[in-house]
């Protein structure tokens, strides 16, 4: 390990903390909303599309239990809805009813600017270098799209 000037962090550290500050943000928004953080994933992936519950739980990262019991408290709450499979008539796919959508739309925008000014105060050519950079690792990495870019997913109608 290098010598670091003073203020300067290592990788790792700058990774791990990012994470924390934009989860504060994100769990932040949420609440605002009314949601709980996962509930505003849940409602963010379903912009794209509804999904199938074994879909969405490999996108969400969550065990059938854990996903069957957000969706429940979020259906609850009249946001999502569960509709017929129409290539397996065993089988749900979940989707946002029209207050999910528009409290999705609302919730992803504000979340968006909230996140966005984050990085306010980097230049613009640092600011297009920390997304490619980031980009570049998730990626490599194949993280699901939890949440996507502004503007390319806020419309309900978007399919990836």
């Amino acid at each position: 390990m290098g010598k670091r000037d003073e203020g300067q962090i290592g990788m790792v550290a700058a990774l791990v903390r990012s994470t924390f500050l934009v989860n504060a943000v994100y769990a932040e928004s949420a609440r605002e909303y009314g949601l709980t953080s996962q509930q505003g994933q849940l409602l963010c992936v379903l912009m794209a599309q509804p999904y199938g519950m074994s879909e969405l739980g490999a996108v969400l990262g969550l065990a059938k239990s854990s996903l069957t019991g957000l969706v429940d408290r979020t259906e609850r709450n009249g946001l999502v809805q569960r509709t017929p499979d129409p290539q397996d008539s065993r089988a749900v796919r979940i989707a946002l009813t029209r207050k999910g959508g528009g409290l999705a739309e609302e919730f992803y925008v504000e979340t968006c600017r909230r996140i966005e000014s984050l990085t306010t105060g980097l230049a613009d050519a640092d600011r297009d270098a920390l997304a490619g950079l980031l980009g570049r690792v998730v990626l490599d990495n194949r993280v699901p799209v939890v949440f996507l870019e502004p503007g390319d997913g806020a419309d309900p109608e978007h399919k990836r």
